[in-house]
Parts: C-alpha cells; sequence; structure tokens
C-alpha cells in the first residue's frame, strides 16, 4: 500500500505546503517579511496558475485570517479566477484563538467543502502577515474534527513544526498553546459525541484568587491590574461584539502593591456577567502605574466551566517566553463563578 501512495504521489505546487489531502498552506505565511503589491500578485497569479495543472476539474476555497475589517489583497486577486475567499479575524482580544462559534463555522465549511460527493474541491489557507500562530491552531482543529491526526498537543505540536521554530517566537509575545489546547480539546469533544455547548448560559464572573503569585520589582510583590473581556450578555444576540467587561483600574484598588508575603494569595472581587468566550489578562504595573508587564492570560469558554470554577495551573495560562520559570509549581489561578 505504501508504494501504491508513492507511485500515484503528485508533488504540491511550488510554494504551498501539502498539509493532508487537498488541504494546502501558502508558503508566504511562514514569513514576516511583506511582498509589496506587484510582488504578492505575481506570486499569487503563479501559484494559481500551478493549481489550476495540478486539479484542471477542482473547485477552490480560501479561508483568511486577517487584522481589521479592510477588504483583503488576497481577495482582490483571487477572485478574478473565481476563486471564494472567506475571512476570519486573526485573533480575539489579543489571543490567536477564535470564538467557538466562529470556529465551529469554519469547521463546518472546511468538512461539508472537501466531502462534496464528485467533486475535488481545495482548500487553501492563507494568513496576512502575523497571522500564523491563529492559522497553525485552526489547522490543527480542522485534522482533529476531521480525526485525521489524535491528540491535541501531538496534533499542534505537527502544525506549529511546518514552520521556523523561531516565528512563534517573535509574532506572538506569550506562548499561546495554553489556551488553544484548551480550545482544542472543545472540539474533540464532538468527536466523542459531546455537544459543543453543553451548558451555554450567562454566569456572574465572581473573583478570581491567585496563589503563591510571581513578584517583580526585585521581589518587592506584584502591583496587580485584572482585566476581562468577552461578549456583553446583555447586549442584543444579534449585535455583540467583545468589548472590555472588567478592569480593576476602574476598582479603589488599582495600583495596590501585594507584598511579598501577600502574594501567596491574593483574590480580587470582579462581578461582572459573562457568557461565552472569555479573555482574562493579569498584569503588573510598574510604579509609574503606566508601564504593564504581561504576567498571564487565559482563554476560555463559559460553557465548560463544572463546578462552578475553572482552576488553571501555571501550564493552563499563556504566559511570555520567558517568564515560565518564575511561576512557582505551587501557581494556581481559581476562576469562581455564581449561576444567575
Amino acid at each position: 500500500m505504501a508504494l501504491f501512495r508513492r507511485f500515484f504521489y503528485r508533488k504540491p505546487p511550488d510554494r504551498l505546503l501539502e498539509i493532508s489531502e487537498r488541504v494546502y498552506v501558502f508558503d508566504c505565511c511562514f514569513s514576516t517579511d511583506a511582498l509589496d503589491k506587484y510582488e504578492y500578485k505575481t506570486y499569487m497569479g503563479g501559484i494559481v496558475a500551478q493549481l489550476q495543472d495540478h486539479y484542471p476539474d477542482a473547485s477552490f476555497m480560501v479561508f483568511n485570517f486577517k487584522e481589521g475589517d479592510h477588504r483583503s489583497q488576497i481577495s482582490d486577486i483571487l477572485t478574478q479566477y473565481d476563486m471564494t475567499v472567506m475571512d476570519y479575524p486573526r485573533k480575539y482580544e489579543g489571543c490567536p484563538v477564535l470564538p467557538l462559534e466562529m470556529i465551529k463555522h469554519f469547521l463546518r465549511s472546511s468538512e461539508s467543502w472537501l466531502s462534496i460527493e464528485g467533486q475535488q474541491n481545495v482548500l487553501l489557507m492563507h494568513c496576512e502577515r502575523g497571522g500564523w500562530p491563529v492559522l497553525a491552531f485552526m489547522l490543527a482543529g480542522l485534522l482533529l474534527y476531521r480525526e485525521q491526526y489524535t491528540g491535541e498537543q501531538k496534533t499542534l505540536d505537527m502544525v506549529y513544526r511546518q514552520a521556523p521554530k523561531e516565528l512563534l517566537y517573535v509574532l506572538s509575545p506569550l506562548n499561546p498553546q495554553p489556551s488553544q489546547l484548551r480550545y482544542l480539546h472543545y472540539i474533540t469533544r464532538r468527536n466523542i459525541g459531546l455537544d459543543w455547548l453543553p451548558s451555554d448560559i450567562p454566569f456572574a464572573l465572581d473573583c478570581i484568587i491567585l496563589r503563591v503569585l510571581p513578584q517583580f520589582d526585585g521581589g518587592r510583590g506584584c502591583r496587580l491590574m485584572v482585566r476581562a473581556y468577552g461578549l456583553d450578555p446583555a447586549s442584543p444576540t444579534s449585535n455583540r461584539s467583545s468589548k472590555l467587561l472588567f478592569s480593576t483600574s476602574k476598582t479603589k484598588h488599582h495600583g495596590r502593591l501585594y507584598r511579598q508575603e501577600e502574594c501567596a494569595l491574593v483574590k480580587i472581587d470582579i462581578h461582572c456577567r459573562v457568557q461565552g468566550d472569555v479573555v482574562l489578562e493579569c498584569i503588573h504595573l510598574e510604579d509609574d502605574l503606566v508601564r504593564e508587564v504581561m504576567i498571564f492570560r487565559a482563554m476560555f469558554h463559559t460553557a465548560f466551566i463544572r463546578s462552578n470554577v475553572l482552576m488553571l495551573t501555571r501550564d493552563e495560562v499563556d504566559v511570555p517566553w520567558d517568564a515560565k520559570d518564575q511561576f512557582s509549581r505551587e501557581f494556581k489561578a481559581e476562576v469562581w463563578y455564581l449561576f444567575l
């Protein structure tokens, strides 16, 4: 069988990386270099010509991950070749993970496109400069969703290995994999017959309890600031967008220094309504109360909260690449909720 596959294997078109059968990534996604308008048009034109020769009877769909609301350059070019381009954002409140409903749309659209009977449809993945972390995450999700790979960590590692190792470090100041793995686990729940959203109801985010908090300023302590982003449950469903839901900068505790002995256990009251995808940030403020140092970030979905609490260890939060050793093995973040 292996000999049979090698005999009929066709080398993919130049400038494309084959991830799985009829799923490709543009190699410009693996670079931080930007092509000018003419170079980019030439680059795309050359790839399209090869694709049309490689798959003469195929239809092509492109998923593009971009910044902002502008019309993408790839859309302007590829629509001239009757290729459908679907744009997605490249992050959610700074985190290279997309909201779960958006992930579900991407996965179902991809599966439907690749599975149309009697057609040899091709899926192309593209991102604008800086979008590789979310593209890699979505590719890993697709491979798990289609059950072409098993194991969230193994699959994500495999995808990231397709690009230079340093690319992720350059594009993301924090290691995004803990939050990405959490969402990949949400995807694999579906593969074992569990619901996408087991209990998508509003919660009150009551408080966060931090145990053995890292210390700054030469061990003096930590001037902690907490922010929570997400959808406002009070907004009409058709008009929801993510926003800042809570910040300690708006409370009387803003700028408080938790000294060394206090960092063993810090409780921050939040008391805000949340529903769906939430990004939680914990930050250390410098003495001037302006400059910020990210301690950690975590993205999660409230539908998967169990027993009113989300427990996070140091391996389950996104931290700066060089900061993990600052976290004690006993560090924990407990995010407590109340049912409404």
